[in-house]
């Protein structure tokens, strides 16, 4: 049976903030009726941010380090498969609503005047676009001012004011209205990809949702330790990433941002209930995730910087209407997005690219456990925009622009964190798994630094790597087994 596809995205949701996974504020009913009547990773993480860099391993299967797209606007490599090349060589044809924020690779673009190179937030090649909510979220807009409200205002003005207006007329709402209307008209099986801005800043959550957290009941995020690492001191100096440190802007923060999880929490409720509706909740394979998360507050910072955990640890929902002996389960082992494009591929009965890091969740599905599974997580971050002009001048001699970047080894009792500049930080999260508490001890920070050079050396990009040139270049060892089983 050919199963309809639905990958929802929920734009910087953290991992931690759904009511089944016993989160002591946020309630997410109708997520919780997806893990019960499906299958929740607990611990899966995103490997990149913000929202360019982590789509392009959510889309593609792969490391930042190997597609390279460390900041938004960075094009994605159009020699990359994706998501929705693969569904189209399924048969389907992928529908977006929202959407990718992938730059076009301008090596491919019609020419100089190609309006693409002149936006970021590109559509993944593959999508055919339903609702275009790039930035200005331009039909929401005039959707908004058809019925009455001030034309001169502009989508993020509309975004930072949702608490002013009924939920009815949110941008998720919006966008929600527009998935059931195509799925009513849908007979063939589909590939839908629903992509939501919320929980993404500015944090003003819709109608009553705004009011839903008060501001005593929210809790409080995790405090700087006292000793921190230079590149944290520099998150701190910057307003887009430094937390309020009033506490009642804090608080209203927090707030706004659980409301707009539980306002996304029950759009996807209405789409769940439509499918019900249709008769299609049990030929339809749903994967819910995000394309990061949010520090709320954690260590003085907010949004989606840098290395900790609450920066990258997102939700993963899958659930497959035909291995119900599984659902209502719960895997504890270390997830990535780059895992979701395998798990379809699988789905759609086709071949994993070899581009692809990650590996499919398909035996986890089926309750089986698989033969070899990753022993930690992994995450990258490129922060190229805090450099000081002057010192590009001194590329490539002193590679100052790699000297930006970190790289995240996540195991069960260890976090290891090493700096392009050479610096590194390494937490002990058995005994405080707040990412606060440092280890001091070479031997263990050496064991660690060796297994993130190991992870980088057996995931650099294989790239023509498996094959042969033989047989017209197109070689196979040992005989009859493809090559791409031996890369």
């Amino acid at each position: 049976m050919t199963m309809n596809i639905l990958l929802i995205t929920l734009d910087q949701f953290r991992g931690d903030c759904l009511s089944i996974a016993n989160h002591p504020v946020v309630r997410t009913p109708h997520l919780d009726r997806l893990c019960e009547n499906g299958m929740r990773f607990s611990h899966h993480y995103s490997q990149a941010s913000p929202c360019g860099p982590g789509r392009a391993s959510l889309y593609t299967g792969m490391y930042q380090m190997n597609h390279r797209v460390v900041a938004n606007g960075t094009p994605l490599n159009d020699n990359f498969d994706n998501i929705a090349r693969i569904g189209l060589r399924a048969g389907y044809e992928p529908t977006l609503f929202g959407y990718t924020d992938q730059a076009i690779d301008p090596r491919v673009s019609v020419g100089p005047e190609d309006p693409w190179l002149s936006d970021y937030e590109a559509v993944l090649p593959g999508f055919t676009c339903a609702l275009d909510l790039r930035t200005g979220q331009a039909p929401w807009v005039e959707w908004l001012v058809a019925k009455g409200y001030d034309s001169s205002k502009t989508g993020i003005q509309f975004l930072a004011t949702e608490h002013e207006r009924s939920v009815e007329l949110s941008v998720s709402t919006f966008t929600t209205n527009h998935v059931i209307d195509w799925l009513g008209e849908q007979s063939d099986p589909w590939f839908a990809h629903v992509s939501y801005i919320r929980p993404h800043p500015p944090y003003s959550a819709a109608g009553h949702f705004s009011t839903m957290y008060s501001l005593d009941a929210v809790g409080q995020p995790i405090e700087r330790a006292e000793k921190v690492h230079p590149f944290h001191e520099t998150m701190l100096l910057f307003p887009q990433t430094a937390a309020p440190t009033d506490a009642a802007e804090l608080a209203h923060m927090r707030s706004q941002y659980f409301g707009m999880i539980s306002e996304v929490d029950a759009q996807v409720g209405r789409i769940i209930d439509e499918l019900i509706r249709l008769d299609q909740w049990d030929s339809t394979v749903i994967v819910v995730t995000a394309d990061h998360a949010e520090l709320l507050g954690d260590h003085g910072l907010k949004e989606k910087v840098g290395y900790w955990e609450t920066s990258q640890h997102i939700p993963c929902i899958v659930r497959d209407p035909r291995y119900t002996a599984m659902h209502g389960t719960v895997v504890n082992r270390f997830t990535e997005n780059i895992d979701i494009v395998p798990t379809l591929c699988d789905v759609m009965d086709q071949e994993i690219p070899s581009q692809c890091d990650g590996l499919p969740l398909t035996k986890f599905l089926t309750g089986e456990e698989p033969p070899w599974w990753r022993e930690s997580a992994h995450w990258e971050y490129d922060w190229r925009f805090a450099l000081i002009p002057f010192d590009i001048d001194q590329w490539p001699w002193r590679r100052t622009l790699a000297k930006q970047t970190l790289a995240v080894q996540r195991c069960d009792t260890t976090a290891y964190v090493q700096f392009g500049d050479g610096t590194y930080v390494c937490f002990d999260l058995a005994a405080d798994p707040t990412w606060r508490t440092e280890i001091t001890d070479p031997v263990v920070i050496v064991q660690e630094a060796q297994k993130m050079l190991v992870w980088r050396m057996q995931h650099m990009n294989r790239e023509l790597t498996g094959f042969l040139t033989e047989n017209g270049g197109i070689g196979r060892w040992p005989s009859g087994v493809p090559w791409r089983q031996n890369i």
